[in-house]
């Protein structure tokens, strides 16, 4: 068997030198067709870099805490976000039409905290995010999980569809509570959810081999925010993936869950677009929240 326990390290990762992308700022884009380019430069900015701002955890969970009335929790902080991510009923019924932002719709689900969550089906059609006009659909993707199979036929179908309709697709590594997060596996579920098509992946950071990670994943890989965590080590967080080579910040809990969500998301943003380090980052929140020290 490729890869048993002790190989990582005999592999060269390249991290000194960029995947070259011909033809296009992001990376694995060059020889995608025109839509998904026009689509993919929507979530992405000038630099090749993107904040987007998550809010898609009532589709399992129902209405999260700080997403009680999506009205007054996250259409204040689109303007700050490149890319927001959520479901069809929240984009229908509550984001306005008029916004800018580029969205990126869940499009896998099924089964609610309750029960297994591993075990989704595809849940939106391809024709309804068409419809809808954003320039993604996300889906789940469960490696080692009791559902994998299954997980990786609904990003096969996505996948397939998407090609038909010039629409990318993000993959989404789901890690059960059985999982590591180390780089081993999430190196393994990132490639796999990359090689099967999907042209953009959102993953955990972790501390060590990250960059690993990164590299060897051929598509854009965005961090996944997670659970909510003191002020200075969100940013910390994500000006590490950053500077390790992510192409961007998924934060929803760390944003919408703080007592100023609007000063939460400028710092991310400062560290994802103007290059803040974690202290300046850490001192914006502070002036912009009135002294905010959660």
């Amino acid at each position: 068997m490729a890869d048993l326990e002790g190989n990582l390290d005999a592999h060269n990762w390249g991290i000194d030198q960029p995947q070259k992308t011909a033809g296009s700022r992001i990376k694995g884009a060059g020889q995608l067709d025109f839509g998904m380019r026009h689509r993919l430069a929507r979530i992405f900015a000038d630099d090749g870099h993107t904040t987007m701002l998550a809010f898609d955890h009532g589709y399992f969970q129902g209405p999260t805490r700080g997403l009680e009335r999506l009205d007054l929790s996250i259409v204040p902080l689109a303007p700050y976000a490149d890319a927001l991510m959520g479901t069809r009923g929240a984009f229908r019924s509550t984001i306005p039409a008029e916004c800018g932002n580029a969205l990126v719709l869940r499009a896998s689900g099924g089964p609610s905290v309750l029960k297994e969550l591993s075990n989704e089906r595809v849940a939106v059609e391809m024709a309804d995010a068409v419809r809808l006009d954003v320039a993604a659909v996300a889906v789940q993707v469960f490696i080692g999980g009791d559902f994998e199979t299954q997980s990786i036929a609904n990003l096969n179908q996505l996948v397939d569809a998407g090609f038909g309709a010039g629409m990318p697709v993000l993959g989404v590594t789901a890690v059960g509570t059985q999982m590591t997060r180390d780089a081993r596996y999430l190196g393994l579920a990132t490639r796999i959810i990359a090689e099967f098509g999907a042209q953009l992946v959102k993953t955990y950071f972790i501390e060590e081999g990250f960059e690993q990670v990164v590299a060897g994943c051929p598509v854009p890989i965005i961090m996944a925010g997670g659970k909510k965590q003191p002020v200075p080590d969100a940013l910390a967080m994500a000006w590490k993936a950053i500077d390790q080579g992510a192409a961007g910040v998924d934060m929803g809990r760390n944003i919408f869950q703080r007592e100023n969500p609007t000063a939460m998301i400028q710092a991310v943003k400062g560290i994802v677009h103007e290059g803040l380090t974690v202290e300046q980052a850490c001192e914006e929140y502070r002036d912009l929240s009135g002294g905010a020290e959660d």
